[in-house]
């Protein structure tokens, strides 16, 4: 009886710590989010661009498909390429989704959502409108954008 006890303890601790990390992962990437658009809205790409993994295999899918972080960034400065341009940004409709692996660790994740710009310019970027899915890796730097798929 003690040892069948002493198992539901643990399985209870395990699960509470479980659903405290799932927090803390899905606080992170909204955290993460908020700094993007704060970073957006202050015209600062570079640091928008932190939210992404720096990486040859960071993929952007809008009209077209852009693989590498550096291209990204290239395409985001060529796209927007002053504060009027750039305007205001705000998400909304976010879902975080975490994905965990088999042994339940949590390194990836899916966020979808809406993005509204604000803006009194518009350069080579037409849309101010949009919808969005992002998948996310958790790493040593934190939640970085792997694949973002803006339409």
């Amino acid at each position: 009886m003690r040892r069948l006890l002493a198992a539901s303890l643990l399985i209870c601790v395990g699960l509470a710590a479980h659903a405290q990390s799932a927090g803390d992962d899905e606080a992170a990437i909204r955290a993460a989010l908020t700094a993007e658009a704060a970073a957006w809205n202050r015209a600062d790409i570079p640091t928008f661009m932190q939210a992404y993994e720096d990486s040859p295999e960071t993929t952007f899918i809008g009209s077209a498909v852009g693989r590498g972080y550096r291209p990204i960034l290239e395409r985001y400065k060529k796209a927007y390429s002053n504060a009027e341009q750039m305007g205001a940004l705000t998400f909304s409709n976010l879902e975080v989704r975490l994905l965990p692996s088999s042994c339940g660790k949590v390194e990836f994740a899916i966020v979808t959502g809406s993005f509204h710009l604000e803006r009194t310019a518009k350069g080579e970027a037409k849309k101010d409108d949009g919808n969005f899915s992002l998948v996310l890796r958790k790493g040593p730097n934190g939640w970085k954008i792997l694949l973002d798929h803006t339409s």
